[in-house]
């Protein structure tokens, strides 16, 4: 027995002993150019120092020492950034056309095949962080638990878990949770908060009374959880702005060309208060902006990059469902959409909201693999804005809505190295995105 003791101490010493080790290992990234989340001027000939999960050293070469025993990566040429946030994903989906039918079939698979593959995808597409809004409670907690204790390599997630709405689309009540009352819409919060969820997903608010509204959102804000809300209506704006909702998702109001002047009005009257601190958007684009080149080039579709975790069978279904693009009900009023989308931006950006990246991946034809460089590339190369701005909107800015910005979102000594890099200038060629060459998360390189 005593022997049998002495072994497992010595076998438990050895293998902490080599834990310690591994944590202990010191990386420089050393040549390229350092964009490293603030927004000011690139650092060229850069280093950055990383020994085990954190950055300990940044700075340029001659300027910081690189230790003796550090491995080091040469990343001249490159371009080097933090690792990209998606504040808009649905990891349960993953492109598939019929909702109806995916929710009725593939629920068993959720956790241990669907929501990993989804949340790897993203990872080696350069996100490194992303918000999952909408899912079974109990998946997403598991899945996010299960990544971020290193047992499934993948984005790390901040979920919401199921959607808070007046009332559940009939076959979808795993996910959507209606409300009936103030104080029902409370307990729903309260039991979330207990699961250990991250924010809160509303949507439908125009169809709630104010009083359900702000019972949720005051029993959120109660329990330090952010609540992120559908502006896809008027109404769903109005009431959330009156509620104080701290995210709105996506360009809505359909193909009317512009938001009434009513709801900017509350906007300049929201943005104006500092106290409060940024009103967030997270508009959603490139999934609409792209539609009708996807469309008309299904050569898109065909790459591999969206098979990864998924048995040939699920792709073989997938493939399927969008075998013929231009027939997806889910679209059809898009071409009527598209043109609004530039001018709606701009009337947020003008009215001094900060908007986030984010892309509702996992829509039909929008695979996780693909959706975040696509919704940068339309900000920059479609509607002009600046890329430092955008590439801020994917790593700086989620960050901080997040709570995380002292762990993440920037390139700085004591924060985790999730540290991303590509061949070239991403800030003249943004679609250097769309092939990242790099990807170090928490230290360790995937990529």
């Amino acid at each position: 027995m005593i022997k049998r003791y002495s072994l497992l101490c010595v076998l438990f010493i050895f293998l902490t002993g080599t834990i310690f080790a591994q944590n202990d290992t010191i990386t420089a990234l050393v040549g390229g150019t350092l964009i490293d989340g603030y927004g000011g001027a690139p650092i060229k000939n850069s280093v950055v120092i990383i020994k085990g999960e954190k950055i300990i050293a940044t700075g340029t070469m001659g300027e910081v020492d690189i230790p003796k025993d550090a491995k080091i990566i040469s990343t001249e040429g490159m371009s080097v950034l933090p690792g990209l946030w998606d504040m808009h994903v649905h990891t349960m989906i993953n492109g598939h056309a019929d909702y109806a039918y995916w929710d009725r079939e593939y629920p068993p698979l959720l956790e241990d095949v669907i929501m990993p593959s989804s949340a790897e995808q993203l990872l080696m597409a350069g996100v490194t962080s992303a918000r999952d809004l909408g899912a079974p409670l109990e998946e997403s907690i598991a899945v996010r638990d299960a990544i971020n204790n290193g047992e499934k390599p993948g984005a790390t997630l901040y979920v919401s878990g199921p959607f808070i709405q007046h009332k559940p689309y009939p076959g979808t009540e795993a996910f959507r949770w209606g409300v009936a009352g103030p104080e029902d819409g409370r307990k729903k919060i309260r039991k979330l908060a207990k699961a250990g969820v991250d924010c809160i997903k509303l949507i439908d608010q125009d169809q709630m009374t104010m009083e359900e509204l702000k019972a949720i959102v005051d029993e959120a804000h109660k329990h330090n959880l952010k609540v992120v809300a559908h502006g896809h209506r008027p109404e769903e704006i109005r009431r959330g702005l009156l509620a104080d909702v701290d995210c709105f998702e996506h360009t809505g109001l359909s193909s009317a060309p512009e938001y009434p002047e009513d709801i900017m009005e509350m906007i300049r009257e929201r943005t104006a208060q500092m106290n409060k601190g940024p009103l967030y958007w997270c508009p959603t684009v490139e999934g609409l902006y792209n539609y009708e080149y996807t469309r008309d080039n299904k050569e898109k579709l065909d790459g591999d990059s969206w098979h990864r975790g998924l048995p040939d069978s699920v792709i073989v279904d997938i493939k399927k469902s969008i075998e013929h693009p231009d027939r997806l009900p889910y679209f059809q009023l898009t071409p009527v959409r598209k043109p609004t989308l530039e001018r709606k931006i701009k009337q947020l950006r003008d009215a001094g909201v900060v908007l986030l990246v984010g892309t509702d991946s996992g829509i039909p034809m929008k695979f996780h693999s693909q959706s975040t460089w696509n919704e940068l590339d339309v900000w920059v190369n479609e509607f002009g804005m600046d890329p430092m701005y955008a590439i801020r909107g994917a790593t700086y800015w989620p960050s901080l809505w997040m709570g995380k910005a002292d762990e993440v979102g920037t390139i700085t000594p004591g924060k985790y190295a999730d540290i991303i890099a590509v061949k070239g200038d991403v800030l003249r060629y943004i679609s250097l995105l769309q092939d990242v060459d790099m990807v170090i998360k928490h230290g360790k390189r995937y990529k």
